[in-house]
């Protein structure tokens, strides 16, 4: 036997799930003889592109991950104290390896299906008790993008809650000490709303105006001082103002909480609870509030409710889990969270406790205080007072630049303004590092440094009394009982096992493509190289970043057909937001300031319409016809009979109803003739890559979901990227940043607060493409379009398929219609229940239309797992025959019972009408490989009503325990 020594085992054949044989099995099944004539039959020969794709051949693992270390290597790591919001961090190794490194955790979809999402469900209960307790305040949400975000919704909140009195006003005083990435980021949010926003001093600040309706205060602020705001807030209250801090969680334990001060919303990061710095992301934001605004708090809330039994069960509360939902109405367009963010957070105050964060914030503050007592001694002038970790050394002019050179000679980054240099202190800073800075400032002035040793014995907590925290935190069992790391691997791992995943079973989901994220992906993303690098460090040290930025833009550019890329949305709503100002500020640049209709289809996301108010847009709505295609005369009459002010159109195509509609490019000519532009929702790109694109069908800007199509995993709700591709007409308006050169030359202001978005997830989509090269991206495409439509031919004489092309085939994803079995009771909800019995996630329920399951495959799932899914949901079928038929009850049945927990059938009382093995081991192969939910159906409406957004009270929990 000759050897072939070139025949090392490709990327994609580990990402693509069907094998030849499998493939030719399938084709059988659907009746077509080859890939192509499948492709020929789905895609309109008239989009299809005439080219492959121009991107360098694929890599083997092995050899993408050796080039790309040394890539990483260009990386400068220096040691940062910039601050500004991103701190360094030590990521406890019981938390890195067993939640960021653990498929387990990062595999899993948003808690849509609270039942088998207990464990990710309480680990934000745990993250919501942290904020709530540490700001004072009555409620917090389950985390939004990045504090700019999170600021920019607390403005929009208290705007759209203003009081009657305050119904005209449109002022939001923003202090002149606030963070300059959030300023930017309120700027692009304020303005297309008409929110007018001031920045001053604080001690300017007129709260009488009766056109201010909001104030936002950073504490401590950018200079570092923290400052009692009582006085104020009280004053504001007064003159029905309302006010928001922007707050630091671990200055919060040792400074008195926002909310004791009155804050009606307090937000931040929650970064520096454990997760790298990564270039600006992903971190989780918070967002604290009061429960008078519970109704009206962006993006999710989970909440304590209970299952059949009456057992304690968590899921998401009031609806809120997605405010888009609202459409037009909404006032935020939030849909992705950073869960795994937040789940990291809340581990990291779970395994230090109330004593550990305190520790932690003592230290820090401690080396700062050390800072100033030597620089002080040196000579220099050192105005801080009340600070926690910031402070603020007066230079001469003429030594401002020895110090700069002196400092980056020693690998350390300061924050340099004019005469004024700042050094912020964080975890992982040392009384070493102390020396080191000291050192540098001794040299500019050419003298000795003084002796730590004898000045650091005399550090104490010294803050007016009014600053200093007196109230307790993070009393309950969970914070006090897992501080060994024995514990602690064992309290992770048990949540972990309450949570179905990608590593138990495939995760079908319609629209949201739960896809491979494999591990040759993820393993850069801890490298110190991107994890450590702040997002404000100079360009020079960022030398593999900025090649990393330049290589994926370009690669983007090819696969969507555009001209550039901006990678600063952090997730798909974000994109599409971006997208809509991009849009605006082109009209704006021409002179048509008055172009803001906005024509979206009546099946589009709710996060279109959304984006499209946030950009001030008014949205009219486009009809779909019998066929879900949008209707072209419909769309014709309204863009024709707003051509004056038309702005753009929002399409996602493939369809919503997993369609290639054949008339997309005269849908895009209409658009054009009318003056407008056309926004493409990239949510279903993972059906167009490598054979078809945005620029090809053309649409003139697009977003991707990275999160979904280029692999990055949805981490359960989150992280996600949203980056949007422009033709060249838009580039010049592409997102910038107030610290770091990005964007157009004439760029919009900031969509995110960080310049390159969640930089350090960047990496997975990176090697997604390098390794996968043209062909291998393509054959994903054809893979995810015959798994679709292989399942499609298996279900569609059991179910109504609702939609097909004009061939008959979906596209990668279709919508089985569940509405008839209302007829015997049976609900689309009993069959996603029923679902998890078989071990399998549900697919997307009711979305685009109410009481159907829209079913996505992606290409990495082989042919035997799609027949796993298929027999589950078949197996179901028969089960709602017995109903149909009168041999099951149309109430006691095991869709209406579902999910069936261990609990429930190890109990000596079974008294249902089908076998306890019927409920548990419906097919045989639920036998070898059994998931087990670990509550039953949950009462939504009974959380809701008894609204608890924390953890269980103590006494519960010990009861519980016990």
């Amino acid at each position: 036997m000759k050897i072939n020594l070139s025949n090392a085992v490709k990327f994609e054949s580990r990402h693509n799930g069907p094998t030849d044989a499998e493939i030719s099995a399938m084709l059988e099944k659907i009746g077509a003889s080859t890939l192509e004539e499948l492709i020929n039959q789905t895609v309109p020969k008239s989009i299809q592109l005439e080219r492959p794709l121009d991107l360098p051949a694929a890599k083997l693992e092995s050899e993408f991950l050796k080039d790309f270390k040394k890539l990483a290597s260009k990386n400068k790591v220096f040691k940062s104290f910039i601050g500004l919001g991103y701190y360094d961090t030590l990521v406890p190794g019981v938390i890195l390896r067993n939640v960021l490194e653990n498929p387990g955790w990062y595999t899993a979809y948003t808690p849509y299906q609270a039942e088998i999402a207990q464990g990710r469900l309480e680990a934000l209960i745990n993250f919501q008790t942290v904020v709530m307790e540490l700001t004072g305040m009555e409620l917090a949400n389950a985390s939004l993008l990045d504090e700019g975000t999170a600021a920019a919704e607390a403005m929009n909140m208290l705007f759209a809650a203003k009081p009657r009195e305050k119904k005209n006003a449109t002022k939001f005083f923003v202090d002149e000490k606030v963070f300059p990435q959030t300023k930017a980021v309120l700027e692009t949010r304020a303005e297309p709303v008409g929110i007018e926003l001031v920045y001053g001093s604080i001690d300017s600040l007129d709260l009488t105006d009766e056109n201010l309706f909001g104030v936002l205060f950073q504490y401590p602020d950018a200079d570092g001082e923290a400052r009692d705001y009582s006085a104020i807030v009280a004053a504001a209250k007064e003159n029905n103002v309302t006010t928001a801090f922007a707050a630091d969680l671990l200055a919060l334990t040792l400074l008195t909480a926002p909310g004791e001060m009155g804050a009606d919303v307090v937000v931040g990061s929650s970064q520096r609870f454990g997760v790298p710095m990564g270039y600006g992301g992903p971190h989780a934001a918070f967002f604290a509030t009061k429960e008078a605004y519970k109704r009206q708090i962006p993006g999710r809330i989970i909440g304590v409710s209970q299952d059949r039994e009456g057992n304690k069960a968590y899921r998401m509360a009031l609806q809120t889990r997605e405010q888009h939902i609202k459409r037009e109405k909404a006032t935020s367009n939030i849909c992705t969270a950073q869960v795994l963010l937040a789940v990291m957070a809340s581990f990291y105050a779970v395994y230090h406790g109330p004593k550990g964060l305190k520790n932690i914030a003592l230290r820090t503050h401690g080396l700062a205080k050390l800072t100033v007592k030597a620089l002080e001694q040196l000579g220099y002038e050192v105005p801080s007072k009340n600070f926690f970790d910031t402070i603020k050394v007066t230079i001469e002019t003429k030594s401002l630049n020895a110090i700069q050179s002196l400092a980056l000679s020693s690998e350390m980054n300061f924050r340099y303004d004019f005469d004024t240099v700042f050094l912020t202190f964080d975890e992982a800073k040392t009384l070493e590092d102390v020396a080191s800075v000291v050192e540098v400032f001794a040299k500019a002035k050419g003298v000795e440094a003084p002796d730590l040793s004898a000045l650091a014995s005399g550090i104490e907590l010294e803050l007016p009394e009014g600053l200093v925290r007196t109230s307790e935190y993070l009393t309950h069992p969970v914070f006090n009982n897992f501080q060994s790391e024995h514990e602690m691997l064992r309290y992770i791992k048990r949540l972990e096992n309450k949570d179905l995943s990608l590593v138990h079973s495939m995760i079908s989901l319609g629209s949201c493509t739960m896809k491979l994220n494999a591990t040759a992906e993820m393993i850069p993303v801890t490298w110190p190289e991107f994890g450590q690098m702040h997002p404000f460090a100079p360009t020079d040290q960022t030398a593999g970043y900025q090649e990393l930025f330049a290589n994926l833009r370009h690669w983007l550019n090819e696969i969507t057909g555009f001209a550039d890329t901006s990678l600063q949305p952090n997730s798909g709503a974000q994109g599409e937001f971006a997208g809509l100002m991009v849009i605006r500020a082109y009209h704006q640049s021409r002179g048509d300031h008055h172009r803001n209709i906005a024509l979206i289809p009546t099946s589009a996301h709710g996060t279109n319409p959304a984006s499209a108010v946030m950009a001030g847009m008014k949205v009219v709505l486009v009809k779909c016809d019998e066929k879900g295609n949008i209707d072209i005369e419909d769309l014709r009459e309204k863009a024709t009979a707003h051509s004056n002010d038309l702005s753009s159109l929002l399409v996602t195509y493939p369809s919503t109803h997993g369609v290639f509609e054949i008339a997309i490019q005269e849908i895009c000519q209409i658009i054009h003739e009318n003056g407008g532009q056309v926004y493409m929702d990239g949510a279903n790109m993972n059906a167009q890559v490598g054979l078809t694109s945005p620029g090809r069908i053309g649409a003139d800007v697009c977003h991707l979901n990275l999160h979904k199509t280029f692999c990055i995993p949805h981490g359960g709700g989150g992280p996600g990227m949203g980056p949007i591709c422009v033709a060249s007409h838009l580039a010049p308006f592409l997102p910038g940043n107030p610290v770091v050169k990005a964007g157009g030359e004439q760029a919009v202001s900031s969509i995110s607060a960080a310049p390159y978005g969640s930089a350090s997830i960047l990496p997975i989509s990176y090697a997604y493409i390098a390794m996968m090269g043209g062909d291998g991206l393509k054959n994903a495409t054809t893979m995810a379009i015959l798994n679709a439509n292989y399942i499609k031919e298996r279900l569609k004489d059991h179910f109504p398929i609702l939609y097909t092309g004009t061939q008959g085939r979906a596209a990668h994803e279709m919508i089985v219609d569940c509405r008839a079995f209302k007829e015997v009771g049976v609900e689309v909800e009993d069959i996603a229940k029923r679902l998890m019995d078989y071990g399998y996630h549900a697919p997307t329920v009711s979305f685009p239309v109410a009481g159907t399951l829209m079913i996505e495959p992606t290409e990495s799932e082989t042919k035997a797992e799609l027949d796993k899914f298929c027999d589950a949901l078949l197996s179901i079928r028969a089960e709602i025959q017995e109903i149909e038929d009168g041999k099951a009850d149309k109430v006691e049945n095991v869709l209406k019972n579902a999910p069936h927990t261990a609990t429930m059938v190890l109990t000596d009382d079974w008294n249902l009408p089908y076998s306890r093995e019927k409920a548990v081991y419906p097919l045989e192969y639920v036998k070898g490989n059994k998931f087990w939910p670990t509550v039953r159906r949950i009462d939504s409406a009974f959380g809701d009503r008894n609204l608890i957004c924390s953890c269980i009270p103590v006494e519960a929990y010990a009861s519980e325990e016990a």
